[in-house]
């Protein structure tokens, strides 16, 4: 009876089917596209406190894409435990199927959003074409290179940046601001599906004469690639780009992990996350990390999806759904 429990138990093991703590601590981590080498720095710092803490390993995997495709997947059945994307619309869209709690924004602090960002530029040495703000990337000659905002969060923060200076510019003039968009648009060569496809573009395709993506993307892009001597550029006006996080319920109760998915994304608020976050060119909200990495934050006007479009329902409603704004900007660019 002995050899045959033993033997039983090792083909467990085999199996992967060793203990419910085994798989307890194993989370999925869907994230938007451009995040992978971040979440990649921060899993083992988090791995190891949850080892300390709890004395049980945890298994990090992570999923990565464009934000609004990857919570279609997720709404298409991918086991997600925990979201951290870069667009409040794409949470809402899970909460709205009941993936996630209706109060999913007051579950963390800030409204659970734990870095920000805006939209920058990034252009090749010299800046040749003298890009310094939204004005300039609308000149004839200039090559734009940002991913699509009907698949990518990157992509709809960089629209809706490039229409608040527009309307910050114009007295809040609609009719300007749309034209402002259409010529932005009309200068992009090719839209990518996602960030990471868009700096390939950019970076290595060398597509382009500049590249509008996070500003923490542009600090990390530059020195990715760093024989390019690329040369980062902060615009006059940007908007902030939250990157909200959300544990997904309705997975996690079944599966036994929202213990470990909520530590997970309290995780991010604590000063070794912050660290790393700002190490990595996002904005945070430790005011000592900001101060300690204040030469990575240029001074930037910020303003919110809240100021200037009404929130983020209205946004949806009069800019990104079918026939709304962004379809004529690409119907008659």
């Amino acid at each position: 009876m002995r050899v045959k429990t033993r033997l039983s138990a090792t083909l467990a093991v085999m199996l992967g089917l060793a203990s419910p703590v085994a798989a307890q601590d194993a989370i999925l981590n869907v994230s938007y596209d451009i995040a992978r080498e971040l979440f990649a720095e921060l899993n083992p710092v988090f791995a190891e406190k949850w080892k300390a803490e709890t004395g049980r390993a945890v298994t990090i995997d992570q999923s990565h894409g464009g934000s609004s495709k990857q919570a279609r997947a997720i709404l298409e059945g991918l086991p997600a435990d925990v979201v951290t994307f870069n667009q409040v619309t794409d949470i809402d869209v899970l909460a709205k199927d009941g993936l996630v709690d209706e109060n999913w924004r007051e579950a963390f602090p800030n409204e659970a959003s734990p870095y920000y960002s805006l939209p920058a530029f990034l252009v090749r040495e010299g800046n040749p074409k003298n890009i310094d703000d939204w004005d300039d990337l609308t000149q004839d000659g200039v090559q734009v290179i940002f991913p699509n905002p009907k698949t990518s969060g990157n992509g709809r923060y960089t629209y809706l940046a490039a229409y608040a200076y527009a309307l910050d510019k114009n007295g809040g003039d609609q009719a300007a601001a749309q034209d402002f968009v259409k010529k932005l648009f009309a200068n992009v060569p090719v839209f990518d599906q996602g960030g990471r496809a868009a700096t390939a573009t950019f970076a290595e395709r060398g597509i382009g004469d500049v590249l509008i993506t996070f500003e923490a993307e542009t600090g990390g892009i530059a020195q990715q690639y760093a024989d390019a001597r690329l040369e980062r550029v902060t615009p006059s006006l940007s908007l902030l780009a939250e990157f909200p996080v959300a544990v997904v319920t309705a997975n996690t109760e079944s599966k036994g992990t929202t213990e470990v998915s909520k530590a997970y994304l309290d995780f991010l608020y604590s000063p070794d996350a912050q660290r790393i976050l700002a190490k990595n060119f996002n904005r945070v909200h430790d005011q000592a990390i900001t101060a300690e990495f204040a030469a990575n934050f240029p001074d930037v006007k910020l303003v919110t999806v809240d100021d200037v479009f009404g929130g983020w329902d209205k946004v949806q409603a009069d800019h990104f759904a079918e026939g709304g704004i962004l379809d004529t900007v690409f119907v008659n660019q």
